[in-house]
């Protein structure tokens, strides 16, 4: 993946956590999954909803897809508890020189270093850029 196009998914990532409600952090998780790995992309989707949410300590989730609310787009997700339906998480999954990325932002308080070392744990996942 070229310089230039990190630089510029990291600043507009950025600027996705620009202040509102509440204060977003993220990162950007590049994979070594293709376009035609759908299933591995989901499953990996919700494994990260898995480790944000216990990273977050918001209990269980559920995922929201895109496609399920017209408020959102396709390869947009939502990570919900299922208490109260709060927002634990969301991302965008991103096809970017063949292989997918994943941006994903959640409320800020984690511990991004260990998020972060979960995350690149996973199978597919090639690297892990955090976004303060």
């Amino acid at each position: 993946m070229s310089e230039a196009i990190d630089s510029d998914l990291y600043e507009r990532t950025k600027a996705l956590l620009e202040p509102g409600d509440i204060e977003l952090v993220g990162c950007v998780v590049h994979t070594t999954l293709s376009g035609q790995e759908d299933l591995e992309l989901h499953e990996l989707t919700v494994e990260l909803n898995d480790i944000i949410a216990e990273h977050a300590a918001k209990g269980e989730t559920y995922i929201e897809a895109g496609n399920d609310d017209t408020d959102f787009s396709s390869n947009q997700f939502q990570g919900l508890t299922l208490d109260d339906e709060s927002f634990v998480w969301e991302c965008q999954q991103l096809l970017r020189d063949g292989t997918f990325d994943i941006v994903v932002y959640y409320e800020a308080g984690v511990d991004q270093d260990a998020l972060a070392a979960d995350i690149e744990a996973l199978d597919g996942v090639d690297d892990v850029t955090q976004v303060p």
